[in-house]
């Protein structure tokens, strides 16, 4: 028979696969999905432990997918190492005041603001933008800018922050939707590891599980990222994925959220 703690690994690591698959096909949702499978599936009690240790995961999940990425030369270094640089600072402020807010009011806030982005993905899905971009005196502002907001939500909310990432980086860059993707990933990287720190210096991360999710994040990224070079070929069909899964799982977030606050305060 198989103890709690083999179960709870076992879930752990199927989550892993999910978050992986995520992270390689639309660049982000990793901890958007890491944080409501630990603590809905996984059954991990304290939410700021389950944001903690997604982080953990995530931030590794990430590097591997960026190597993948990589190889496929899908990513602007110079626009993506700018928009990381000024996010992680972003990141680390967002989430000390993160830490110090209730785990289920920031799943909800969390939850409204995917509903958001994920509009807005589905609006701008055509993400032809512009292939040749480069890092210039022009589009250096708004990638600071735009990536120090980014760093402090995904800081706040304890995440990678992919799916804030990707239209981020279409509008400071006109970055065409792939390469705003694998891009993506140097921030993800970057704002997870920012925010696993922070958290782990609290003592809010349990490492035993971080390292089950990111053993399944490795099989579910190679999954993903042959996925998402397939979907990138037909016109639109790689944001409309990426709007439909930030969307769905901003309601699942938000339903759980909203019954836990409920319950709570019966």
């Amino acid at each position: 028979m198989f103890t709690p703690l083999v179960m709870k690994l076992a879930a752990g690591t199927l989550s892993g696969v999910m978050v992986g698959f995520s992270l390689g096909l639309i660049g982000g949702g990793g901890s958007v999905l890491a944080v409501p499978l630990l603590v809905y599936f996984v059954g991990v009690p304290e939410p700021h432990v389950a944001i903690g240790t997604s982080a953990v995961a995530v931030a590794a999940n990430a590097l591997f997918n960026l190597a993948n990425h990589a190889r496929a030369r899908t990513i602007k270094w110079r626009c993506a190492s700018v928009f990381a640089l000024f996010g992680v600072l972003g990141a680390y402020g967002g989430s000390t005041l993160g830490k110090a807010m209730n785990g289920e009011k920031l799943l909800a806030l969390f939850g409204l603001l995917m509903l958001v982005i994920g509009a807005l993905m589905f609006r701008s899905r055509s993400g032809e933008g512009y292939p040749q971009v480069r890092l210039n005196r022009e589009n250096f502002p708004r990638l600071a800018a735009t990536g120090l907001t980014t760093g402090a939500l995904s800081g706040f909310f304890g995440i990678g922050g992919g799916f804030l990432i990707v239209p981020g980086l279409m509008l400071a860059a006109d970055l065409p939707i792939v390469n705003a993707i694998g891009s993506s990933l140097v921030s993800v990287s970057a704002f997870g590891v920012t925010t696993a720190a922070n958290y782990a210096f609290s003592g809010l991360v349990d490492w035993p599980l971080a390292a089950t999710i990111l053993g399944g994040g490795v099989i579910g990224g190679l999954i993903g990222a042959a996925t998402s070079r397939r979907l990138s070929a037909e016109r639109g069909a790689l944001a409309v994925v990426f709007a439909g899964i930030v969307a769905v799982t901003g309601l699942y977030v938000i339903w759980r959220a909203v019954a836990s606050l409920a319950l709570g305060a019966a």
